[in-house]
């Protein structure tokens, strides 16, 4: 594999980041992920406490290799104690993505913690880099789970490495070795790779999700603030999910305000999500989710990417 920015930075042998997928990434998918020579990464959701966080970055940290932690600035202001719990952890590399997450640059990287955020287009990209981040992840629409459907990931990689000078990272649909060698080659550091994961034995989700996943082909993903609508989740407009397509999305889709006050199917979300009903409840997945068509460790798909240097060197030799 080419060496880059990102693994010299963490001692990585795959240019890869396992990104930090709230509710379906833990510690145990994060140390997973590095020990098989990425990067691997856990997401914190809003409502756990902090403690859930220490006791994460202890099963990530058993790895003995960096990993990373993931956060959703929008959240931070009313999850008590999230940011000193990551801080005391101190992961190689934090995210913190979508909302006001310039206050909390400065106070990761005094810590000695590399600092990333998430961006969708350009414009976000090189406000990343005013805020003083070290490494900008360019997310193109394709990606699953939130973020910006504004623009696709290819474009979206070649006008952020013509606009900032920090590294970037590429996210969004790339599942294979295909994808690593490609944006590698673009001028990327390395990518930022979820969906890939999302069939591995080592996340939190259930065998009737993960069932789903496999099942799904390339078009059968959806975009929309269908399901933190009807969460009452308060994600910032512009960052809808991208999910596996269900009867609950089809029938709600363009009916946000609607949707927004009520209650009948609020609770009908949330029991179909105790009761693992995905024809109602969600997973969130990416464009790429076509291409996982098996049930895989995590080792597996790090070893796979693994196969982008053979790829890249057909066009040094």
């Amino acid at each position: 594999m080419p060496r880059t920015w990102l693994t010299d930075r963490f001692g990585l042998d795959v240019p890869l980041v396992g990104a930090p997928m709230a509710g379906v990434s833990d510690g145990r998918l994060a140390a997973a992920v590095s020990a098989a020579g990425g990067l691997g990464m856990f997401g914190v959701p809003p409502a756990v406490p902090a403690s859930w966080i220490t006791e994460q970055a202890a099963v990530a940290a058993a790895s003995g290799r960096p990993y990373g932690i993931g956060l959703m600035a929008w959240a931070l202001p009313d999850s008590s104690g999230h940011l000193d719990a990551v801080l005391a952890a101190r992961p190689g590399l934090v995210s913190v993505s979508f909302g006001d997450y310039a206050p909390y640059v400065e106070p990761l990287r005094q810590a000695g913690i590399t600092v990333a955020t998430q961006a969708g287009t350009t414009e976000e990209a090189v406000a990343a880099e005013r805020a003083g981040v070290d490494v900008v992840v360019a997310r193109g629409g394709e990606g699953g789970g939130h973020g910006r459907d504004d623009v696709a990931t290819l474009p979206l990689l070649q006008g952020v490495l013509d606009a900032v000078g920090v590294p970037v990272l590429a996210a969004g649909g790339i599942a294979t070795a295909r994808g690593l060698a490609a944006v590698l080659a673009a001028g990327a550091e390395g990518a930022w790779a979820g969906t890939a994961f999302l069939a591995c034995v080592e996340t939190t989700a259930s065998e009737a999700a993960r069932r789903r996943v496999l099942d799904a082909g390339e078009t059968g993903t959806a975009y929309g603030r269908v399901f933190d609508v009807a969460q009452r989740l308060p994600w910032p407009p512009e960052y809808g999910g991208r999910a596996l397509r269900n009867a609950f999305f089809d029938r709600w889709q363009g009916r946000e305000p609607e949707l927004a006050v009520d209650e009948a199917a609020r609770e009908e979300l949330d029991a179909a999500r105790r009761a693992g009903d995905f024809d109602t409840a969600y997973v969130y997945a990416g464009q790429a989710v076509g291409l996982i068509r098996r049930q895989r460790t995590a080792a597996d798909v790090v070893r796979d990417f693994a196969a982008a240097g053979k790829l890249l060197r057909r066009f040094t030799t």
